[in-house]
């Protein structure tokens, strides 16, 4: 078995080395992303396509490049080949927006779970608290808090101009930060299974508080949910210079809805880098060490002389702030927002990004984001609609002779999507517990488990262990 093993890690070495060699990971990147562009420009509606483009950005993140090249690779990526294909197909840019704002969320939960090693379940809660922030004030609400939810009178004004949106979204940094400082006063002696309970119960709290604050005034605008909310305004003069400019690549006349789907796309990746640099220098800060002596031994974290109860706090504040300023994004790009947008499930799907990813680890938080996305929203949703197509045909499977209309709707792989998730976690634990792109921390911690493990006992090292006990 040894021997098995040894020889795979040969092998992943020297294909590592081949791939790696000179120029070649520079040749290889941009082949590798100029193929993936030309599939997905002249085959729009094709999802494998789509997959390889997407792939690519693994590809350069794993080749060993100078990090200027893979800067400008990455920022010719997403800055133009990932617009164009977007708005020739939109539901691509949809896509990718969400993983950018899961990305964020994962990103901010991840600070608290991975560095901190708080276990929070009701994270979705911050969301909530920056989405109802702009969802408020940046629709007619204001004005309807007297009025029987559903009972608008026409012409009702908006309480706040559409441009407002750029300041409510520092504002749900700060509210929702706020949030956080408040939830963790209460729980700072808990830990563990003690404070998921609390979280979760927390989480819970906010979405019915937003499914029942219709009455006596109408503020949530109850389960009907609150629409509409305004999007900022776009400057003519800039769409009519961008339609100039995008109109020949795309092939057609681009609309103003799908300008503001590219433009809640830009911001989404503007707010992710800023989260990016935020969580990178925060782990390799003063605060960030803190945080891991408090996830690995609290008691040992306090005699050192680390303020525990201020690094709980500011890892609850730092993961609220960015679920704060995407609940916000959220609401002014969806233009509506309900309490079934902030259920439990969600806060369970950001924490499966988290340890789909690698607890602790930046990529890997990413890269799990897109993947729990990419299976929801594409592969499983694309199933089910095949299946669909199928029922409606007079298609037959040839083997057992069963006709596709005869099949239950209750067998779409859409509807199965906790349960897969639930089997990818508990694979994930059983083979490969440091997730898909481990941090370099947790991957060394369990590297010298197994080797703690595999370490032969002998009558002298007992005798060592016995002694080392007395002592």
């Amino acid at each position: 078995m040894a021997a098995i093993k040894s020889g795979k890690a040969s092998a992943s070495s020297i294909v590592n080395n081949f791939l790696n060699q000179g120029k070649r990971p520079y040749f290889l990147a941009s082949v590798y992303l100029a193929l993936g562009t030309l599939l997905v420009y002249f085959n729009p509606l094709n999802m494998a396509s789509f997959f390889f483009l997407l792939s690519s950005a693994f590809v350069i993140y794993k080749l060993q490049m100078h990090g200027g090249f893979k800067l400008a690779i990455t920022a010719v990526a997403l800055l133009i080949i990932v617009p164009i294909i977007g708005i020739r197909n939109i539901f691509y840019l949809e896509v990718i927006f969400q993983i950018s704002v899961f990305a964020a969320l994962a990103l901010g939960l991840n600070v608290v779970v991975g560095f901190a090693g708080l276990l929070d379940l009701g994270y979705v809660a911050f969301y909530a608290v920056g989405a109802y922030l702009w969802a408020f004030f940046g629709s007619q609400q204001m004005f309807l808090l007297a009025e029987i939810p559903g009972t608008a009178p026409s012409g009702t004004p908006f309480f706040l101009p559409a441009d407002m949106f750029y300041l409510f979204a520092f504002l749900g940094i700060v509210v929702a930060a706020l949030t956080g400082i408040l939830l963790g006063l209460p729980v700072l002696r808990l830990r563990g299974d003690y404070l998921a309970v609390v979280t979760l119960g927390f989480g819970e709290v906010i979405r019915v508080l937003a499914n029942n604050l219709d009455k006596p005034l109408n503020i949530t605008n109850g389960p009907q949910g609150i629409t509409p909310i305004q999007r900022p305004t776009l400057p003519e003069g800039l769409l009519n210079s961008l339609r100039v400019l995008m109109d020949p690549l795309v092939g057609r006349d681009v609309s103003q809805g799908e300008f503001y789907n590219l433009f809640f796309y830009l911001l989404a990746l503007l707010v992710i880098i800023f989260v990016i640099i935020v969580v990178r220098r925060l782990d390799d800060s003063k605060i960030g060490r803190a945080l891991t002596a408090i996830r690995e031994d609290e008691t040992a974290a306090v005699s050192m002389g680390i303020p525990l109860t201020r690094m709980k706090l500011t890892a609850f504040a730092v993961g609220a702030s960015f679920a704060g300023i995407m609940g916000v994004m959220f609401a002014a790009n969806r233009t509506f927002v309900s309490p079934e947008s902030f259920s439990f499930m969600q806060s369970i799907g950001v924490l499966t990004m988290v340890i789909l990813g690698g607890i602790g680890s930046i990529p890997g938080v990413i890269l799990g984001a897109a993947v729990v996305i990419i299976l929801n929203l594409q592969v499983l949703q694309g199933l089910s609609l095949y299946l669909s197509q199928l029922r409606q045909s007079e298609a037959v499977i040839p083997i057992i002779d069963f006709a596709w209309k005869n099949l239950s709707t209750q067998l779409d792989p859409a509807k199965y999507q906790r349960m897969l998730f639930g089997i990818i976690l508990i694979l994930m634990m059983i083979y490969r517990p440091a997730g898909l792109i481990p941090a370099a921390r947790r991957k060394r911690e369990l590297s010298t488990r197994s080797k703690d493990k595999k370490k032969p006992i002998t009558p002298s090292s007992t005798a060592a262990e016995a002694d080392h006990g007395a002592a």
